[in-house]
């Protein structure tokens, strides 16, 4: 009898010790930090929606890539990227290593305060460690090109307002500076921590899954099928636009593994 008890008493403990581990294995953060040097925010990831993608990013996350990385790129009216270059108490640039490439998920569209996915023109699944925040409304544009562009997640609260002070600094050459001016660019000036837009890291606030329930994103209205989708990222999507769409397209370019 005794032997039952235990035996009992055994399984109830190894099936609670399993079921406590999966619970861990499954949890996503869906709410994350990015703690810079002008500012934190955070941003609510859309695990479900998008758990591929998400869990790329996390993985980058975990592992530290993004701790003193930087903005590497700024395109006012348009976007700021990162996620591909660290800065490490001296120069040069040092890039982050790039895990596997992941799969595309086209599910929301590329609005203001949305982050998305950075990657290789002409080549959908081809995603890795470069993300970029949307600055404005860039659906239509970005949502019809090279399969679409992953919106992964939001900014929330006042979070846009840091993003749009950095996209607000000067640039050389989409490089977005602080405390840096064309006469140290002419001098050659070596640019250190206190000119980068450092992200010192990226943390995770919640790891609820269920934290992005009561977000609406807008859907992408594209999909693989739609005409004109399945272009590159170098403005191959077909279709007639207006010039000012055109030149956006090309800055597309830059939407892929950028060198520093």
């Amino acid at each position: 009898m005794f032997s039952n008890k235990l035996s009992k008493f055994i399984a109830t403990a190894l099936f609670s010790l399993s079921t406590s581990f999966m619970a861990v294995q499954s949890a996503n953060a869906t709410i994350v930090q990015f703690q810079t040097v002008m500012g934190d925010f955070s941003v609510n990831l859309y695990d479900k929606a998008t758990p591929k993608t998400v869990e790329n990013f996390l993985a980058y996350v975990k592992s530290g890539a993004y701790t003193n990385s930087i903005i590497h790129r700024s395109v006012p009216g348009f976007v700021v990227q990162g996620g591909g270059y660290k800065y490490e108490s001296k120069p040069p640039l040092v890039a982050v290593p790039q895990n596997a490439a992941v799969v595309n998920e086209p599910v929301y569209a590329n609005k203001r305060g949305t982050i998305a996915m950075a990657k290789l023109g002409g080549q959908p699944n081809s995603a890795t460690n470069q993300w970029f925040f949307n600055l404005v409304d860039n659906s239509s544009i970005l949502d019809p090109q090279n399969g679409g562009f992953t919106v992964f997640g939001e900014v929330t609260g006042n979070g846009m307002a840091i993003i749009d002070a950095m996209a607000a600094l000067s640039t050389f050459s989409e490089l977005p500076l602080r405390n840096y001016t064309s006469t140290d660019a002419a001098n050659g000036t070596v640019k250190t921590d206190k000119n980068y837009v450092m992200i010192l890291g990226v943390v995770v606030l919640d790891a609820n899954v269920d934290s992005a329930a009561n977000l609406t994103p807008a859907k992408t209205t594209y999909t693989p099928s739609t005409p004109g989708n399945g272009g590159s990222s170098s403005g191959g999507g077909g279709g007639s636009m207006g010039w000012a769409s055109l030149l956006m397209l090309l800055a597309l370019l830059g939407l892929g593994r950028s060198r520093r």
